[in-house]
């Protein structure tokens, strides 16, 4: 972004000099000096003549205005001459908070303070602009901290959703957070991640590859031996059926006519019985 001042004196020398004030430029910043009409001196002292005009610039970071607002923030949270350094990678911006005050302060519970600052600052950046820029705001080590913490939780929801089958949800994140969960399940086999929710209660859900097992949970595939039935057969759905069955084919039995046993049937167990000796 150019930013410029002009300005007109009776010399160059002055004109500039009071354009440069006019500008307010940085002292690193690399000033241009551009003559638009060189002084005229006046006929006799008395007619004509035109005064020098001169125009001063240089060339503005778009993130100027963003480092400036950061640093109103800053003074308002009781932070002493806070440094701030900017780093561009295309669209991402990345700006880095150094200063001598306790970090609690930026940073705020589970970095909600940091978050907010980093929110806010985006909108001042992208205001009037169709060139969207991804903006990230660190303080300390404070990022690499919390994403080493995000990834370890990733990591270990995984293994609860691979070991008991069930969709497990973790807490609202913001963007920049829910990326990296999502980018640590893309690295574990067997479950995939999703976002569900608007705006501040929007967080990520992990799921198994295809869904869950047996609607969330597993059947009881426990042997007989803990089934607190097993113990009781009288309670055993078979063991009921069978032994109405057996009632049955006992009365049938019973009902039965009674065949007289002949002799002759029970010779074959025992000699022959002779009537005559048997006295």
């Amino acid at each position: 972004m150019l930013k410029e001042a002009i300005c007109t004196a009776d010399t160059i020398e002055e004109a500039t000099k009071a354009a440069i004030e006019k500008l307010d430029a940085p002292y690193d910043a690399d000033i241009i000096v551009e003559v638009m009409q060189e002084p005229v001196k006046k006929t006799l002292g008395l007619f004509g003549g035109s005064p020098a005009k001169v125009k001063v610039y240089y060339e503005q970071s778009d993130f100027v205005k963003a480092i400036d607002y950061i640093n109103s923030i800053l003074n308002g949270l009781g932070i002493k001459d806070p440094q701030i350094d900017t780093n561009i990678e295309g669209n991402d911006v990345k700006f880095e908070i150094k200063c001598s005050n306790d970090y609690g302060a930026v940073i705020g519970r589970r970095g909600e303070t940091l978050d907010a600052i980093q929110y806010l600052t985006r909108l001042v950046v992208n205001r009037g602009t169709e060139d969207y820029k991804r903006i990230s705001i660190n303080v300390g080590d404070y990022r690499q901290k919390r994403e080493r913490t995000l990834r370890d939780l990733a990591t270990r929801t995984a293994g609860k959703v691979k070991k008991y089958g069930r969709n497990q949800s973790l807490d609202p994140m913001n963007p920049y957070e829910r990326r990296i969960i999502h980018t640590t399940i893309q690295e574990i086999g067997g479950v995939e991640s999703h976002s569900v929710g608007t705006e501040s209660s929007r967080r990520v859900v992990i799921t198994l590859v295809g869904g869950q097992k047996n609607g969330g949970g597993y059947k009881d595939q426990r042997p007989d031996r803990y089934n607190k039935t097993s113990n009781n057969p009288s309670k055993r759905p078979d063991y009921r059926s069978s032994q109405a069955t057996e009632k049955i084919q006992a009365t049938e039995k019973s009902h039965k006519p009674h065949t007289p046993r002949s002799d002759a049937a029970s010779a074959s167990l025992y000699e022959k019985i002779d009537i005559k000796n048997d006295k």
